[in-house]
């Protein structure tokens, strides 16, 4: 029989519990945007499956700052629209 190779999903959940005695130790409020994290990385696995990279962190951290790029375009767009009402 020929190897199978895990899903980049199937790497994102190993991940998530690797860090699941981190996650335990954080204050409960940050539990869940540790939580949130985690789902912006199942967002884009699509596109981390692509990349197949030898460090299946690397496409987490990716996904992270677009996210974060993303809601940080959105706020100052929200701010801009406020500065000019």
């Amino acid at each position: 029989m020929g190897r199978t190779t895990p899903t980049y999903r199937d790497r994102l959940t190993a991940l998530e519990d690797e860090w699941g005695p981190f996650r335990r130790a954080l204050r409960r409020a940050d539990q869940s945007r540790f939580d949130r994290l985690f789902v912006y990385a199942r967002d884009r696995a699509d596109a981390a499956g692509h990349l197949n990279h030898a460090d299946p962190l690397a496409p987490v951290w990716m996904a992270v700052a677009l996210e974060q790029e993303r809601r940080i375009a959105e706020l100052e767009a929200r701010v801009d629209a406020l500065a000019d009402a």
